[in-house]
């Protein structure tokens, strides 16, 4: 069931000698006038109880087989999609309420003729306990240069960052505000379609989680313009906006959201998988339950 909120490079072959180098193209980009494949938004620390929330479109071939948000095997548990040519993802969130997401970028720098794909990492930074830890393994796993060009971010309730992961990977931390992402780099101001996403995610004043989640919602659903700029959907060309996410981690377990819409958000509406989210959120809680009982009765031992 469909859930409406109210208030709430291509790349470009080279053949170089013997070495084909992969990279993405700045021609193509601004040709069609869009700089972006997907784009983030995160409001860190300033909603009222609601540390983290994130708010992105991906955009991909429309070719590429996916699968919607869903609960993994194994642990710790997570809820993620998965792409099912490669086995990553590119958004999700484990039981610990580490949130992890990406955005591809470009590199001028040679990658390999088969580059580990970008996804398979954020999975991987998904099996962290902590945002920190999982900034440090990303930056530690870019600087093999295994990887194309791509940006990760990461957020728990004690830490965000984005790993900037183009010719030079650096961990940047972030302060609290609103924050955007995209192949454009972190906040660049100078970005057209970062700047017409604050200026709508700016519209009201973000104090609380159902604030932006409204907002979001229809931020990330604007289409292009007759120019084809403006928007925030990407569509019309090879690389079109495949999926929308928006999530909400709030001091409360059950007051944590997620929304997803397995298309454009501008024609599909979000579907509510907050029941996933809170039942992977709720098996951390749980097991954390469980130690420290377990420590208290280790304790008492020791006393008698």
């Amino acid at each position: 069931m469909g859930v409406y909120l109210c208030s709430v490079s291509d790349k470009l072959i080279i053949l170089n000698s013997q070495r084909i180098i992969p990279l993405i193209s700045n021609y193509i980009s601004l040709l069609i006038g869009r700089s972006n494949m997907a784009i983030l938004s995160i409001l860190y620390k300033k909603a009222k109880n609601t540390p983290v929330l994130i708010a992105g479109n991906r955009e991909e071939a429309m070719d590429r087989p996916s699968q919607a948000p869903k609960i993994q095997s194994g642990t710790p548990r997570v809820v993620c999609g998965i792409d099912r040519r490669a086995g990553g993802t590119w958004f999700g969130v484990n039981q610990h309420g580490l949130a992890a997401t990406l955005t591809n970028c470009r590199k001028t720098k040679e990658t390999p003729l088969s580059p580990t794909s970008r996804g398979t990492l954020c999975r991987e930074l998904l099996t962290c306990k902590t945002a920190r830890e999982a900034a440090e393994l990303a930056l530690e796993e870019l600087n093999t240069e295994k990887y194309e060009g791509a940006h990760y971010l990461v957020a728990d309730a004690d830490y965000a960052a984005v790993i900037l992961g183009a010719d030079e990977p650096q961990i940047v931390p972030l302060d609290p505000g609103l924050h955007i992402l995209s192949t454009a780099g972190l906040d660049n101001y100078r970005d057209e379609t970062q700047e017409t996403v604050r200026r709508m995610l700016t519209l009201q004043t973000l104090d609380s989680s159902v604030t932006f989640l409204a907002i979001a919602s229809r931020t990330f659903a604007s289409p292009p313009d007759t120019s084809g700029r403006r928007g925030v959907v990407h569509s019309g060309g090879r690389i079109v906006t495949v999926s929308s996410a928006l999530l909400s981690l709030s001091d409360r377990i059950q007051n944590a959201t997620m929304l997803y819409a397995p298309g454009p958000p501008h024609e599909i509406p979000y579907d509510d998988l907050s029941a996933l989210l809170r039942q992977v959120l709720s098996t951390g809680k749980s097991r954390r339950k469980k130690q420290v009982e377990e420590e208290e009765d280790f304790l008492l031992d020791d006393d008698e």
